[in-house]
């Protein structure tokens, strides 16, 4: 863990040596910061710094379900449709482009705090903080300035690019008019790089020697219409606790950065007694005379004393008592280690914002299982919520970055577009919806078609058909129970 440590503290220094060499600006993101990071990047990926093979201490990586859970919880049953003349364009790009990716998404903001999500052409990039150096924040903390980096391998060549975002004012002159105005660019600058080393950046080279040669080195982006762009072009996913570790800084918190204590007490609870478990086999001492077969000899004449093949709990010594014989059954301290372990989830789950007992061992399965979420959890119903503002604000920046680009590149005739967005509710029950939506159709209070939509599966075109051609007497038996 300290050589993988030491390595990244290296790239990351020479990450922000190389932003203020290539494009004279300085990262903002402090040491503090970026070693939370790592820690929390690590403690996901299954290697917290409290991993001991040697001595036994393993790890059920519990933080990764926490993200899970939580991921799972703010993305049920999500859907975003769209109004307007650009409605069909970005729909589109939701149902092609992120709709299948949000709960991954999410799951990632919850582990590493913030996570950017920046249109690429094809689809949607996801820029974990490990691969970006935020170099200008604006009065609201937003960040107005940062460098993205990406890379490669192809045969024995490394390929980096840092990618600089960042807003700039220029003087232009107006082609109708013999003035000059300020004019606010978003401008994008691109830079790439060949090494034959993994983790450094090596020599500078022209982007058309690289995959990304369809790219330009700076680009200027303003609106058609001589607009301002109102954002940066990505959207931005981040935890919405307060960040106790760099107040300045507009990234966000790990979702179990409140808990790695617990988290480390309930690895090492875990592993004795999984460890005592293992070691929880009966055991028999036997003389060794009583398992020896009679004496035979090999064709040289030589002796050969062989032994029964025993169970693998049987031990043998060598006793003064041939009858000796010696039961060993160890006794396990299952109950008083499962409310030991219980009392750790109880403590991670509050501090990770659930409600106290989401997380307990089940008493059937042993496993580690989440309690069915009732109306009256309300800090797990909180801690959803306050997760889906976060993933809206993010999405609503990230649809815009696509509604510009859409212009800028004709990709779509210009019009506006109103989001809007369907959380399922987490004390969701499938079944009990179905039948209470049946009950509306068939009431009058809902159109049909929309029932079989939402729980048939049908298009909305097919629906209407459907119940046009069910219309009369055999709509009847189409919806109702007789």
């Amino acid at each position: 863990m300290g050589i993988i440590s030491a390595i990244k503290g290296w790239w990351n220094n020479m990450f922000k040596s190389e932003i203020k060499d290539k494009f004279q600006v300085t990262g903002i993101t402090s040491g503090s910061m970026q070693d939370a990071i790592q820690k929390w990047m690590n403690i996901y990926n299954g290697e917290p710094e409290w991993l001991d093979p040697e001595n036994g201490i393993r790890t059920i990586n519990f933080a990764g379900f926490i993200c899970e859970e939580i991921a799972r919880l703010a993305t049920l049953a999500i859907d975003v449709n769209f109004d307007g003349r650009r409605a069909k364009y970005m729909k589109d790009f939701w149902d092609t482009c992120v709709k299948d990716h949000i709960r991954e998404w999410t799951e990632s903001m919850c582990a590493f705090g913030t996570v950017i999500l920046k249109p690429n052409g094809m689809g949607v990039d996801l820029i974990t903080p490990d691969q970006m150096e935020i170099t200008a924040i604006d009065g609201n903390r937003k960040i107005s300035g940062i460098v993205f980096q990406d890379d490669y391998q192809s045969g024995e060549d490394y390929y980096t690019k840092l990618e600089y975002h960042r807003f700039l004012s220029a003087r232009v002159k107006m082609p109708e008019a013999e003035k000059y105005t300020d004019t606010m660019y978003y401008v994008v600058s691109n830079r790439a790089f060949i090494s034959k080393n993994a983790g450094e950046l090596g020599k500078e080279i022209e982007l058309k020697y690289t995959k990304w040669s369809s790219l330009q080195p700076d680009v200027h982006i303003a609106k058609k219409n001589g607009g301002k762009i109102n954002s940066m072009l990505f959207g931005m996913f981040r935890m919405p606790s307060v960040n106790r570790i760099d107040r300045r800084s507009p990234l966000g918190m790990s979702a179990f950065s409140k808990a790695l204590e617990e988290l480390r007490d309930l690895d090492i609870a875990y592993s004795r007694n999984a460890e005592e478990i293992e070691d929880s086999s009966k055991m028999v001492l036997l003389d060794e005379r009583v398992v020896q077969l009679p004496a035979q000899k090999d064709e040289k004449g030589n002796v050969i004393r062989r032994k029964l093949n025993l169970p693998k709990y049987v031990r043998t010594i060598n006793g003064e008592n041939s009858d000796y014989y010696h039961e060993i059954l160890p006794q396990l301290n299952t109950e008083i280690r499962k409310a030991g372990i219980n009392q750790q989830l109880s403590i991670i789950g509050v501090k990770c914002g659930f409600s106290n007992g989401y997380f307990v061992i089940d008493e059937k399965t042993g496993m580690v299982t989440a309690t069915q979420v009732e109306s009256d959890d309300r800090r797990t119903i909180q801690l959803i919520k306050d997760v889906r503002d976060a993933m809206q604000a993010g999405l609503d920046d990230l649809f815009y970055a696509q509604a510009v680009f859409a212009d800028l590149y004709n990709l779509e005739p210009a019009g506006e577009y109103k989001t809007q967005y369907d959380f399922g509710d987490i004390t969701y029950n499938e079944e009990e919806d179905r039948m209470r939506n049946l009950q509306l159709a068939n009431s009058g209070y809902i159109p049909k078609w929309q029932y079989l939509v939402r729980f048939e599966g049908y298009s909305e075109v097919e629906a209407k058909a459907a119940v046009a051609e069910a219309s009369g007497d055999d709509e009847k038996g189409l919806f109702d129970e007789e």
